[in-house]
């Protein structure tokens, strides 16, 4: 197989979005003194094969179930064209999950020491493993009934983050969980983004997505509240611990989000909204690495 299909399908641009993770959770550690480069290397790799591994998921599970048709609006899916066939992908995932696996392995042996929160981090990692592939594979998968959101907040956000941070310093407090959260409502606004652009296609398959069940103008306002929310949370955080006004620096983003919400409010067209995904996610990218300079400032 050529190397540019499957790039096509890890579907590159999502990654510095899942990055956002361990770069904001380990920055958070940096700052308070206790940052390990290990643990950085092992979170960010466990975090992009997961990301994969889910992007993958979602080319084979949305074929299945006929989601991904000739009618879709976003960008060419690798089995539903036809260019990796559906014995291939299932190769490729089962490839990624071992990487996952693997990678999620070392992260906890090499952070962690006290037996039990190695056994409560091995369930997490499995339980992230495992939702990265039911999301859409499977009977009832959770993106088929509008439970996608809730699992990209917990595990590119709260799981991601504070679990990046705890690994690095062993200690963990409510504070972590508001940048976390800043994180995760973020990543659920790409893949409402995504929703939105996809809200025909998926009423007609089927796929009852939080957006096709709250209808695309409740989904805009819902939009609205997952970025604006993420920006309050982290002027709340920052404020509790306030130094200096370089903490503010990651402000300097704040009118990427703003512009994205203008868009969306006056989209008309769900297919014109592809383009904002990838913005959407260069701008949380840009978020967790200004909001962790202005830490160590």
């Amino acid at each position: 197989m050529k190397i540019s299909i499957w790039l096509k399908a890890f579907r590159l641009r999502t990654l510095p979005l899942a990055l956002s993770c361990s770069i904001l959770g380990s920055f958070l550690a940096y700052a308070d003194g206790k940052y390990r480069w290990m643990i950085f290397l092992f979170s960010s790799l466990t975090i992009l094969f997961l990301q994969i591994l889910s992007n993958l998921a979602n080319d084979y599970g949305d074929t299945i179930h006929g989601v991904d048709n000739e009618e879709r609006v976003g960008p060419e899916r690798v089995t539903q064209t036809g260019l990796v066939s559906k014995k291939q992908m299932r190769i490729m995932i089962c490839v990624f999950i071992i990487l996952s696996f693997l990678s999620g392995s070392i992260l906890i042996f090499i952070g962690l020491y006290n037996i039990l929160h190695i056994v409560l981090f091995f369930v997490v990692g499995l339980a992230a493993i495992y939702a990265a592939i039911k999301y859409t594979i499977g009977k009832n998968p959770f993106g088929y009934v509008g439970l996608g959101d809730l699992f990209v907040f917990l595990f590119f956000g709260i799981v991601g983050v504070a679990g990046t941070y705890y690994l690095h310093t062993q200690t963990m407090n409510f504070w972590i969980f508001l940048p976390a959260s800043a994180i995760g409502m973020l990543s659920s606004g790409v893949l409402n983004l995504n929703n939105l652009r996809d809200i025909e296609n998926d009423a007609r398959a089927g796929k009852k997505t939080l957006v096709v069940r709250l209808g695309t103008q409740a989904a805009k306002y819902y939009h609205v509240s997952l970025l604006s929310l993420s920006l309050l949370v982290s002027l709340i955080y920052t404020l509790k611990y306030y130094h200096s006004v370089y903490q503010f620096l990651y402000v300097l983003t704040f009118p990427l989000f703003i512009y994205n919400i203008y868009v969306v409010l006056q989209n008309a067209e769900p297919f014109k909204l592809n383009s904002e995904l990838k913005k959407l996610a260069f701008s949380t990218f840009a978020f967790s690495v200004t909001f962790g300079i202005g830490l160590i400032l």
